[in-house]
């Protein structure tokens, strides 16, 4: 069955042909972020991000164009995102500014932090962990064992006695579950 097809029924509400094309494309999606990224341990995760953005996208997709030339562009923006994010703060010495009295001097950008920041992170980690809690149970095992324990999508599945598709699938729902929930409260991150 051809990519536009599977799209076609995956937007009537066909699981299952979503689920073909993420099989399809999972591993050649992943060679493609490893090539940008360094961080083995970050390519599972972003290429799950890219498939989740793909499948809230998907009636945004045109059959002008190949499918999987729409899914490299959101793999490769995704990856681009991650990197200027990961993108530390830097400032150069070489770019003074001068002031009224004709002094140079550099400026400094503030990093002191708020005095309310623990209060936040404690409040930012009850809403997650409620959200989390919330789950039904085969989704909250997942998502603990891959972010709370840091186990591999393999170690997942050989723990549950579970096929990797069916762990790659359910961490994509647990995951579209979480985003869900979270993002009423984002005025609380």
């Amino acid at each position: 069955m051809e990519d536009d097809k599977l799209v076609a029924a995956a937007l009537r509400g066909r699981e299952d042909s979503y689920k073909k094309l993420v099989d399809k494309y999972d591993r050649p999606i992943y060679f493609h972020i490893r090539k940008m990224i360094k961080e083995v341990e970050m390519v599972e995760d972003l290429v799950q991000e890219v498939f989740i953005k793909a499948f809230k996208n998907l009636g945004s997709y045109s059959n002008e164009y190949a499918f999987s030339t729409w899914l490299y562009r959101i793999a490769t923006n995704h990856t681009i995102d991650y990197l200027r994010k990961k993108k530390l703060q830097t400032f150069s010495i070489n770019d003074p500014v001068k002031t009224k009295d004709g002094e140079m001097e550099v400026q400094l950008p503030d990093t002191s932090f708020a005095t309310d920041a623990p209060i936040m992170k404690s409040e930012r980690k009850a809403i997650v962990q409620d959200a989390i809690h919330n789950l039904p149970d085969k989704y909250r095992k997942v998502i603990q064992m891959r972010h709370m324990e840091e186990l591999s999508y393999d170690e997942i599945a050989t723990e549950l006695d579970l096929p990797l598709g069916t762990v790659k699938a359910h961490i994509f729902r647990a995951r579209e579950l979480l985003y869900k929930a979270l993002i009423d409260k984002k005025d609380k991150f």
